[in-house]
């Protein structure tokens, strides 16, 4: 990896206290405000996925620990520096959501101007830029000029210029917007690969089934403030619901069943119903007297696209 690798790799890789930003506008007087007081830590080797609607203040944060934009107010430190420091901004790999590259040049030059700007030296840059056009599936396209390129390819070559000079942080940006669902295949498992190196993985996705598949912890944001962060699995734990799944073909029977017991309900072929084990039991022998046959049943655990839509419904404007 690059640069200063003095950091300790036990720390959070990104910490954020009090973090303000109020953007000055000419025709309000206080301004605009992106951000209000956040605190939130980022631990190091882990991926970390940033939700919110559009305006939640994502972007500006991002801009903010990659030194593009200065705080009101409120401390922001990124692989135990100052963010925006030189030492830490070499060892971060970005992919922004809107990225566009010279039109005239090829996908290898591409590559190679970035590794340049990395301090890669040509030797080891050439094996460096051949392993990620490989990698990424891009190899029989290295000498195609990028505006040929869809926009699937050009997130694939995002990607690899991303992680070019192995960064101990990757700030991603929609990663996966464009692409199809092979490619989104791909992207999951290199992503999957950084981490297993050690990277952390800082992820802003709208797609929220791809975050619950990659990422260990989520913050969520709505106007500036953070409403909930948390492990992953936490977030999406069984709760005190469950679902009975059954053969197809008896609606009368399933009906009749749901009537005896209070609580019941269908969903999307399924019966479901809150309350403890006595509650399911009830509802197993309800089907089962109907003569229902039951193939599973099993505890009802939130996605977290359901924990998305519950706390910003439930999150008051600040």
């Amino acid at each position: 990896m690059s640069g200063d690798t003095s950091t300790d790799a036990s720390g959070p890789a990104v910490i954020c206290q009090r973090l303000a930003k109020t953007y000055r506008a000419a025709l309000s007087r206080g301004g605009v405000t992106a951000l209000r007081g956040l605190d939130l830590a980022v631990p190091s080797g882990q991926t970390f996925g940033l939700l919110g609607p559009n305006g939640a203040g994502k972007t500006t944060l991002v801009k903010l620990l990659l030194g593009i934009a200065f705080p009101t107010s409120g401390m922001a430190s990124v692989l135990g520096r100052p963010a925006g420091d030189v030492r830490s901004r070499e060892r971060i790999g970005y992919l922004p959501e809107s990225h566009r590259y010279p039109p005239h040049l090829t996908g290898e030059q591409v590559l190679h101007h970035f590794g340049r700007l990395s301090g890669l030296r040509r030797p080891g840059r050439a094996r460096r830029v051949d392993e990620l056009l490989r990698r990424v599936n891009l190899g029989e396209w290295r000498s195609v000029r990028v505006h040929k390129y869809s926009k699937g390819m050009l997130q694939r070559l995002g990607m690899a210029q991303a992680i070019l000079n192995e960064p101990d942080l990757l700030i991603l940006d929609e990663p996966t917007d464009g692409v199809d669902p092979i490619g989104r295949r791909e992207i999951r498992d290199l992503l999957l690969e950084q981490k297993a190196r050690g990277a952390t993985i800082f992820l802003n996705s709208h797609l929220l089934s791809e975050v619950e598949r990659i990422c260990d912890r989520v913050a969520i944001l709505k106007e500036g403030a953070l409403l909930r962060d948390g492990g992953v699995a936490d977030l999406t734990r069984p709760r005190s619901a469950w679902q009975v799944e059954m053969r197809a073909g008896r609606p009368d029977a399933v009906a009749g069943a749901m009537a005896r017991v209070p609580g019941a309900r269908a969903v999307d072929g399924r019966v479901e119903i809150e309350g403890d084990v006595a509650a399911v039991n009830a509802l197993i022998d309800a089907l089962r007297g109907q003569g229902v046959e039951i193939t599973a049943v099993l505890p009802r655990r939130d996605s977290l696209e359901d924990v998305f839509v519950k706390v910003l419904g439930e999150g008051e404007t600040p």
